[in-house]
């Protein structure tokens, strides 16, 4: 099982590389929405990007309460502890 803290390294390369943002600038609990550059059809693509990594689906309602990268660990995480049980 994936731990958290390798979730958070993968969504935040993943991030990193569909907004532009430096990985180092992508801090685990800053609002992703409140970033310059960062729009919902960005974050969309993101999640589409970590679905396809972790082999999972996120609901749509936790797609669209996310606002940081803890937010997306959280609900990564959730999806694959469903997925193995």
């Amino acid at each position: 099982m994936t731990n958290p803290a390798d979730i958070l390294r993968t969504v935040t390369e993943i991030a990193a590389a569909e907004t532009g943002i430096a990985a180092a600038d992508l801090l685990p609990d800053v609002d992703l929405r409140g970033m310059a550059g960062v729009d919902s059809v960005r974050v969309l693509r993101m999640v589409a990007k970590i679905e396809k990594s972790y082999d999972i689906e996120l609901e749509d309602e936790d797609v669209f309460g996310l606002s940081s990268l803890n937010d997306v660990v959280k609900v990564v995480d959730r999806a694959l502890r469903e997925a193995a049980a």
